[in-house]
């Protein structure tokens, strides 16, 4: 498994690691790729997961908006991902019930010393768009953290920093 995959799946690790938001709200979670600056997941909607009209809540699609934004962060090396300074949403369509499978893709678009932003789009199995987001995110005081890391151009190795492989 390349560096970047690895070293994501490890911040997404310490995510759940506090049995908060994330935990409670979409634990599976499914991270299948990561390179510099894009990373794909995927999420089984559960019953948990609805409104009260029984399709998926608008509130979890701003929520893995946060989430994979700041994994997209993640992809660059940073451990710690910053805080949101801005983040939006626009819902296309109905964006599935139980057992419906969504797809997330998340990229960094930018990123300098104190700002990054990131695209995130939703869709279905079919690949139609089921929503799309914005997140902009304060990494100024983050860019520092003893646990970031700078990969190879591709991704694949760890050129700066500790390559950890305690993921499962």
């Amino acid at each position: 498994m390349a560096a970047c995959m690895r070293f994501t799946r490890r911040v997404w690790k310490s995510f759940l690691s506090n049995n908060g938001h994330d935990t409670q709200c979409f634990p599976n979670l499914k991270i299948h790729s990561a390179s510099p600056g894009t990373v794909t997941a995927s999420l089984k909607i559960e019953p948990y997961n609805l409104n009260r009209v029984g399709v998926l809540h608008g509130g979890l699609i701003m929520s893995l908006t946060d989430t994979l934004g700041s994994l997209a962060v993640a992809t660059k090396g940073q451990f710690m991902t910053g805080v949101s300074t801005d983040i939006g949403t626009s819902f296309v369509r109905p964006s599935g019930k139980t057992g419906d499978v969504l797809h997330v893709k998340a990229e960094l678009i930018g990123m300098g010393k104190s700002l990054a932003y990131t695209r995130i789009q939703f869709t279905n199995p079919d690949g139609l768009l089921l929503a799309y987001g914005h997140h902009t995110k304060y990494v100024g005081k983050s860019s520092e953290h003893p646990k970031n890391v700078k990969f190879s151009e591709d991704g694949e190795i760890v050129v700066e920093g500790e390559d950890v492989n305690d993921v499962d």
